[in-house]
């Protein structure tokens, strides 16, 4: 059961709640760091060299990992329907943090493989599966800048993590780098989510994007506000959604980019080592993409609430293409700064428009379920994308021949996304 509705704000705002709400989904976006890949990345040569393991079983263990994180994404985004996101955040964030702890100990396999399972299901899903679903929940009309605004956490996140875990490996070893990162979670985020963190605006009395619920109609008559939510979104239960062409067709389109930025991400160390460049090189590179995605993805969230959804993710899928061959030829460090600059412009309009088509879709009274399941495919998505990427080092010995069959991939979303028109509840026959 949800908690009992709240009528006073945690703290007195001059300004609508909706933006502290924004403030805190974006923490819970940079603490989902721990369980990300570019996170993540900077560990695997310690384990690579400290225990022995091949590059391949380490991507094997990550991908089996990430693939059982993934399936279990449905239950999570039903969880967060039932029980609310403010209770979710502070679970999934106690269970983050010694998620932290647990991979500082680890020291076989088994170990491995369970530390990858919850930094995925707890970091890379539910953390952000938790502020991506309580954020529309207090707009609709400014969803776009909100959503932007929040993805601020997510760049910030990619731009911190990459160095100071790169920092605090070299200075105290990889052990020491997951206790910090544990010990913020608990003693920073999870306060910050239990006293900060109100499901939807109805609690405080108020409608998305600050409308106040009124008593009375324009005609002076008592009767239902003019701007309620039912009013201002057509809204969706899943299966009402999974009953559309759309809903499966921006299953495809969610998957691609997590199946091919995972497995970049992942393997961007040795990729760039197969062209000469260094590591630092490639931190430089994550921490760029997310620098120049930032200030992208403002602009992103005023387009979308502009332009159709779907046309931007063709676009996206465009811009997938052209940094995919453009890291063929990334052997020398300006091509490497021009490679992070484009796949960061990309990834700015991608952050916002794969949350952003959701709810706009769909509503946002089911919204945990549906993006749950969404969550789901792109956690196997992610879940496969270092796989082939480590497979394929290890047969050619490089990794050109991998990256022109990921070509295929942004092809198949760019259909997907032009086929993937906004359902209109009324002409779908099977909601009759």
């Amino acid at each position: 059961m949800r908690e009992q509705a709240i009528t006073s704000p945690p703290v007195n705002t001059p300004f609508y709640y909706g933006w502290v709400i924004v403030f805190i989904g974006a923490m819970g976006v940079f603490f989902s760091g721990p369980g990300q890949t570019y996170s993540v990345s900077v560990f695997i040569d310690s384990y690579i060299n400290d225990f022995g393991w091949s590059r391949s079983q380490v991507s094997g263990i990550y991908s089996g990992a990430t693939l059982a994180a993934g399936l279990c994404m449905l239950f999570v985004g039903r969880f967060i329907d039932v029980q609310g996101q403010r209770k979710m955040a502070v679970l999934v964030g106690i269970g983050l943090g010694l998620a932290c702890f647990w991979n500082s100990l680890v020291a076989n396999m088994t170990m491995l493989f369970i530390g990858f399972f919850f930094l995925r299901l707890l970091g890379q899903g539910s953390m952000t599966l938790i502020p991506n679903t309580l954020i529309p929940q207090w707009f609709i009309e400014k969803r776009g800048k909100a959503l932007s605004m929040m993805a601020i956490g997510g760049f910030a996140s990619s731009a911190a993590f990459p160095p100071i875990n790169a920092w605090l490996v070299s200075e105290w070893g990889w052990s020491f780098s997951w206790k910090v990162w544990g010990l913020l979670l608990l003693v920073v985020f999870v306060p910050l989510a239990y006293f900060l963190i109100r499901n939807k605006p109805e609690d405080l009395g108020l409608l998305p994007d600050g409308e106040i619920i009124q008593h009375k109609n324009d005609n002076g008559k008592k009767g239902e506000t003019k701007n309620t939510p039912k009013n201002l979104e057509v809204n969706w239960t899943l299966q009402e959604a999974k009953k559309t062409r759309a809903y499966w067709l921006l299953l495809v389109v969610v998957c691609i980019p997590a199946l091919v930025n995972t497995g970049l991400t992942f393997h961007l160390i040795s990729i760039f080592k197969e062209n000469g460049l260094t590591n630092g090189t490639a931190a430089i590179v994550l921490s760029l993409m997310a620098i120049v995605g930032f200030p992208i993805s403002i602009v992103a969230g005023f387009v979308l609430d502009r332009v159709k959804v779907n046309l931007i993710l063709a676009g996206i899928f465009v811009g997938e293409i052209i940094f995919l061959v453009l890291l063929q030829f990334t052997n020398s460090v300006g091509m490497a700064l021009f490679f992070g600059v484009l796949w960061g412009f990309s990834n700015g309009f991608e952050r916002i428009a794969l949350n952003y088509v959701w709810p706009s879709y769909f509503g946002r009274m089911a919204l945990g379920s549906i993006k749950g399941s969404a969550m789901t495919i792109m956690v196997i998505g992610s879940a496969l994308g270092p796989l082939p990427f480590g497979f394929a080092f290890d047969l050619f010995g490089g990794y050109q021949e991998i990256i022109m069959i990921t070509l295929i991939f942004p092809v198949i979303g760019i259909l997907c996304s032009l086929l993937a028109k906004k359902p209109n509840k009324q002409e779908e026959p099977a909601q009759s």
